[in-house]
């Protein structure tokens, strides 16, 4: 496991600060399909992770592998053109890296996005969930971002997770979609760690535990940020059904999920638009 210090953080944000014209108070992570929103920054900073110390790659068609800082709708933000996963063979203190680096910026607020697949039968391909609660099963089965040292300057050791997606924030974007008049799913997501997708039975099971929607990211981002005492919101969109079914003809693939993220990103951008222009006037 990687053991980051907190000189090693500082170090990554010494570095973006000396390559960034701009103090970012928003952080923003683009999951699968979502990166085009990120074109959407206007006087943006853009540098690719490999240039960034200490920073992974990432390895994932759909993810350009960018960090874009610059203005979105009247807020500073600092968005990641594609993110870090725990499938490719990084650790979660490789994954959760940007988000320490991110609070070392003085952000302190995070929005997360992925590409989900839809557990509860009432969603469909198009939906935005807000997340209001997480299944962590990888961390159930061991692997978890907070362990290892604890880093004092960051948060404390044992932190509570029952409040890890703000409230405010979560009213705050049901309330912009009500005015743009969007429908808005609300759940739990299950995080497991792929990259194969779910088997029938995995979706069953899920179901039964209570998730409505499943992915491989976002809850290690959303534990860390907590952990730090960032503000966090995440929201999933529904890229696929997931297959409950053993004999059902179609399967989910990574085409299916990247096609299904150009067709919400829209929605989605319309969306966080509203939200960005709410927090840049707070």
């Amino acid at each position: 496991m990687t053991a980051f210090t907190l000189a090693h953080y500082d170090e990554t944000a010494a570095y973006l600060r000396s390559r960034i014209h701009h103090t970012p108070t928003i952080g923003l992570v683009l999951g699968s399909g979502l990166g085009p929103l990120a074109d959407r920054i206007e006087a943006a900073d853009i540098i690719p992770y490999g240039e960034i110390p200490h920073f992974p790659v990432s390895t994932v068609h759909g993810h350009a592998g960018r960090l874009v800082v610059g203005k979105l709708a009247g807020a500073t933000v600092c968005a990641m053109q594609g993110r870090f996963h725990f499938y490719e063979g990084y650790d979660l203190q490789q994954v959760t890296l940007p988000v320490r680096v991110m609070k070392r910026l003085g952000i302190e607020t995070l929005i997360l996005t992925n590409a989900a697949g839809g557990v509860n039968t009432n969603f469909a391909v198009g939906d935005i969930m807000v997340m209001e609660d997480h299944l962590n099963l990888v961390g159930m089965t061991g692997s978890n971002p907070l362990m290892g040292p604890n880093l004092e300057e960051f948060g404390m050791r044992f932190p509570p997770l029952n409040r890890a997606y703000t409230h405010r924030l979560r009213q705050l974007t049901a309330r912009v979609a009500a005015e743009q008049r969007m429908g808005l799913q609300r759940g739990v997501y299950a995080w497991l760690s792929g990259p194969n997708f779910e088997t029938p039975a995995e979706i069953r099971m899920l179901r039964t535990l209570g998730a409505d929607a499943v992915g491989m990211s976002t809850v290690p981002e959303a534990i860390v940020a907590h952990h730090a005492g960032m503000e966090v919101l995440a929201l999933s969109t529904i890229t696929n059904v997931c297959i409950d079914q053993l004999d059902a003809d179609s399967e989910p693939t990574h085409e299916e999920v990247n096609a299904a993220g150009k067709i919400i990103v829209p929605r989605l951008t319309q969306l966080l638009i509203g939200v960005l222009k709410e927090l840049a006037t707070a």
